[in-house]
């Protein structure tokens, strides 16, 4: 059994491993598949992959040979200008700021839109501000130098004070 399964993993007839992270492209539509099908075509073959994701091989070959749709170039165009936008801002904005710059520079678009095409681009609003570790805030502490240095035998009286600060005993517990 093991040598009729080597036969046929090397005349690819079996595939030689599993894609990984094909789960969630069983359930998407053709367009996902068919991307799948392209991004793992150097491993598997097309019809193999095809039948395994219920699509026709002449509808993967004509998605391939097909130009982007008018849609498809305005998303592109519209997220190349909202990445612009965005490290104008420093990398700041969200899909609001954004959506407000890209109508200032008379775009047209609804925010959904803006909002799904930064969400695919992978750009997010910068949420607070991180502190600076060690920062703690308020006046720095005050403190005196040591001019007594632990030495306390002096040549005359009333010359040095020294003091407990010490408020009691602590209270077990």
């Amino acid at each position: 059994m093991a040598e009729a399964n080597i036969r046929l993993k090397s005349e690819g007839l079996l595939p030689m491993r599993d894609a990984k992270k094909s789960h969630r492209v069983f359930r998407s539509r053709c367009k996902v598949r068919y991307a799948f099908i392209a991004e793992h075509r150097d491993r598997f073959r097309v019809r193999a992959m095809c039948r395994c994701l219920a699509v026709q091989p002449s509808g993967y070959y004509a998605w391939q040979k097909s130009p982007l749709s008018q849609r498809a170039r305005e998303d592109a165009r519209q997220t190349e200008l909202i990445r612009q936008a965005w490290n104008d801002s420093g990398k700041v904005y969200g899909y609001r700021k954004l959506h407000d710059d890209l109508l200032d520079q008379g775009e047209t678009a609804c925010p959904n839109r803006i909002a799904r095409l930064t969400r695919l681009a992978g750009i997010k609003a910068q949420i607070g501000y991180k502190s600076r570790p060690g920062s703690y805030g308020g006046k720095p502490s005050l403190a005196v130098d040591n001019t007594l240095d632990r030495q306390f035998d002096v040549a005359a009286q009333v010359r040095v004070w020294v003091t407990d600060i010490t408020c009691g005993a602590p209270r077990p517990g």
